[in-house]
């Protein structure tokens, strides 16, 4: 990519600060949620689809948004996706209703699910394969952790001052990087012919039914499971008979991609499911507030941050699968240490030493399945590849959260609803790490991704 906007690390810091925009806002509604709960009289089924609504929805039309930035052109995409995402968060932070809060959290997953492939694609093109775009990947999910890390923190210390600041604070961000995007990002080139046709019903079927699968592990409602594997049959369905299919069901073919987007949701079910559960329990059951919250989580996200950076030297030595398997057993261990603690549990010897293992597994599994995922397809199948993995992330994330959501309600409002919660959690990062060690190959590195399976 040459021209006035070809420099590379500004495109790649730009790139990575709209990473870390999407991922912060997934985890700035977290310690926010009691506070919304009690303003504005909300039930916690409907408190938790502020972030399953985000997730699914996101989650859902990423397949899309890939297709999207590979056919129109990723600058273009990019642009508008994040214009609609900035006015989303400003409408949400002045309204004063449940629906019409969860409404915003929709739009603003669908804009995220336009943005973040586009970008991911932008930076596996503008970096040639090998070293220099491991180091750029490296970096981009370094990003995405800090940003959720981040956004832990800064809800805490927003909501101290208002809840609204949750939804107010992406939009100066946002507004600055469409101001800087048309000087740095390089502009696209002439839309193909191809780019008039979209696989909308490929979309709107994965999306309604993932929507409706979250809605009956949350309701318990089984017409509403019924009618989310219809959908997703009928996914499947049309995949096959579109000539130009929002997801080519024979990129599945790869071992690799199949096992990375697998063990992905598995990872997304229990990280992001977790954070649900945990942050109502430092809340209700432990009496911190929305800052002591916020402050409490700091350690496992600089664990996060820490730990990504420097994940790149066992990958190189131990590979993708085992590394992603090792540090999804170590999330376990990290969530599972949760298990000690009930209303009078210590910060410093009970809570600290589960969010810090937390963190550090977390912090090697992630860049492990992004760079096997988005390493296992070509250039010109970039967008697909991207928009798969973190589809599957946040598709996970809703499940996950529903999931926990769910064994809350029916644990009951003290400790052992919390524990059954984290109990599962466990479980899922525990799946995961066993798909990641038996599906992808051992010694699969980052350059050697992409041939693998």
């Amino acid at each position: 990519m040459n021209g006035p906007g070809g420099n590379e690390r500004a495109v790649l810091a730009l790139l990575c600060t709209a990473v870390f925009l999407d991922a912060m806002d997934l985890s700035l509604m977290g310690v926010a949620l009691p506070a919304v709960g009690r303003d504005l009289s909300l039930s916690e089924g409907t408190l938790q689809w502020l972030v399953s609504g985000y997730a699914v929805t996101y989650g859902g039309f990423l397949l899309l948004g890939g297709r999207v930035a590979d056919l129109l052109g990723r600058r273009r995409v990019f642009l508008l996706s994040l214009a609609v995402f900035a006015g989303a968060s400003l409408v949400g932070g002045l309204l004063s209703e449940g629906w019409s809060l969860v409404v915003t959290r929709v739009v603003k997953g669908l804009a995220a699910a336009l943005t973040a492939p586009a970008a991911l694609s932008l930076i596996t093109t503008t970096f040639t394969e090998g070293a220099g775009r491991n180091r750029a990947l490296g970096v981009y999910a370094l990003a995405g952790a800090t940003g959720y890390s981040g956004g832990l923190v800064a809800s805490g210390l927003l909501t101290e001052v208002s809840w609204r600041l949750v939804f107010f604070v992406p939009v100066p961000i946002a507004l600055l990087v469409l101001l800087l995007a048309p000087r740095v990002l390089p502009k696209d080139g002439p839309l193909p012919a191809e780019a008039r046709r979209f696989d909308v019903a490929g979309a709107a079927t994965v999306t309604a039914g993932v929507l409706l699968l979250v809605y009956a592990l949350t309701e318990t409602s089984g017409g509403a499971g019924v009618l989310a594997a219809l959908f997703l049959i009928a996914f499947v369905a049309v995949e096959h008979r579109q000539r130009l299919p929002l997801v080519p069901l024979r990129v599945f073919r790869s071992r690799t991609l199949a096992t990375a987007n697998l063990a992905a949701v598995a990872w997304a079910c229990a990280t992001i499911g977790w954070q649900f559960a945990a942050v109502l329990h430092l809340q209700q059951v432990q009496g911190y507030g929305a800052l002591s919250t916020g402050l409490g989580i700091v350690p496992m996200g600089l664990a996060i941050v820490v730990t990504a950076r420097f994940a790149g030297r066992p990958i190189d030595r131990w590979g993708l699968g085992r590394t992603a398997a090792v540090g999804m057993l170590v999330q376990a261990a990290g969530i599972l240490l949760f298990l000690r603690a009930d209303a009078a549990a210590d910060y410093a010897s009970v809570l600290l030493p589960a969010l810090l293992v937390h963190g550090v597994g977390n912090g090697l599994s992630f860049p492990s399945l992004n760079i096997a995922a988005v390493g296992a397809l070509p250039d010109g199948q970039q967008g697909l590849a991207s928009g798969l993995i973190t589809s599957s992330v946040q598709i996970g994330a809703g499940i996950g959260v529903a999931v926990l959501a769910s064994l809350l309600a029916t644990g009951g409002p003290g400790p052992d609803g919390y524990r059954l919660a984290f109990l599962v959690a466990g479980g899922f990062s525990l799946l995961g790490a066993a798909v990641a060690h038996f599906g992808l190959r051992a010694r699969t590195t980052p350059t050697g991704a992409r041939a693998a399976g």
